[in-house]
């Protein structure tokens, strides 16, 4: 699952030459040249993580599958990452989390360590939105073009006794390029980057879920402000645990959500009124959400 880690410890005020601030209320910072500089120990730890995914994804699924999964979480993690660096907020590169065979993804997503408080709502916006909105951008032609290869063929010798659900998204693209077998004993092949694009739109849709400091929680929080986001949590939460009772999947996420917590973390400067482009950011995750979003993600053929 993808998520992101933010640490709030007492920190020194840093020192540099240059500093600036582009809100009122926020106290300066270092230039951003000087604080994501990477070091050979950071690509140690990326590249070690990255292709321990890569080769438990492609044990999984095969090389398109693997490819394809790791180009979503990539660029949705980048897209996190390219924000904290645009507004000076300082992060770590994305790390990789590889999974067992049991978890049919290969992978539980990636996160990256974002290391201080995020300074306004603003800034707060683009980090959060910005990944969901990079890995959809990524993850729907994805799915388009694995949807488009896949096939219609006998039902013997490749049956599943697991089925995948859809979202509003995936039934539609589905409908529009395959539609439904409609002989007896023929059935879809699905080719193994739909698969990837249905797993990347899944793993969008539940960090996008508006609770404490996912993806959906920030938006929700700069969109907002902290009590409002805080009512939408407890919300959130609670259909999370009714879910739960028709897939128990939800309940493990819920319990990392308490772990984590419900509440967002206080931002640096929470009064700076949005623009335009913020609120579209929020309104398009909102809308990405509603279409990728499965209740059943995944049932047993009886």
């Amino acid at each position: 699952m993808d998520s992101k880690k933010e640490e709030h410890e007492d920190q020194e005020t840093p020192v540099a030459s240059e500093s600036f601030s582009s809100e009122p209320g926020i106290p300066a910072v270092q230039p951003v040249s000087s604080r994501f500089e990477l070091t050979p120990k950071t690509w140690g730890l990326f590249s070690i993580l990255f292709f321990a995914t890569v080769w438990t994804t492609w044990a999984q699924g095969g090389p398109w599958f693997s490819f394809c999964l790791l180009l979503i979480l990539t660029a949705h993690e980048f897209g996190h990452y390219f924000a904290c660096v645009k507004n000076n907020v300082d992060a770590s590169l994305p790390n990789f989390i590889p999974a067992p065979s049991i978890f049919l993804a290969g992978t539980f997503g990636a996160f990256i360590n974002i290391k201080e408080p995020i300074p306004n709502r603003k800034a707060l916006m683009e980090i959060g939105a910005s990944g969901p909105l990079a890995g959809f951008v990524v993850a729907l032609p994805v799915l388009l073009i694995g949807v488009a290869l896949s096939e219609v063929r006998p039902a013997v010798g490749i049956g599943s006794d697991q089925s995948f659900g859809h979202s509003i998204l995936s039934m539609g693209v589905t409908q529009l390029l395959v539609g439904s077998p409609s002989r007896e004993g023929m059935m879809l092949w699905i080719h193994p980057a739909a698969f990837a694009g249905w797993f990347g739109l899944f793993f969008t849709a539940m960090n996008l879920l508006p609770l404490g400091q996912l993806d959906g929680g920030h938006v929700i929080y700069s969109m907002y402000k902290r009590q409002k986001h805080l009512l939408v949590a407890r919300l959130s939460f609670g259909a999370l645990i009714a879910l739960g009772f028709i897939w128990a999947g939800w309940w493990i996420l819920a319990a990392m959500v308490l772990l984590m917590g419900l509440q967002h973390p206080p931002i640096t400067y929470d009064d700076d009124l949005l623009e335009p482009v913020h609120k579209w950011m929020g309104y398009c995750c909102m809308g990405i959400f509603l279409l990728t979003f499965i209740p059943v993600p995944l049932s047993l053929i009886k």
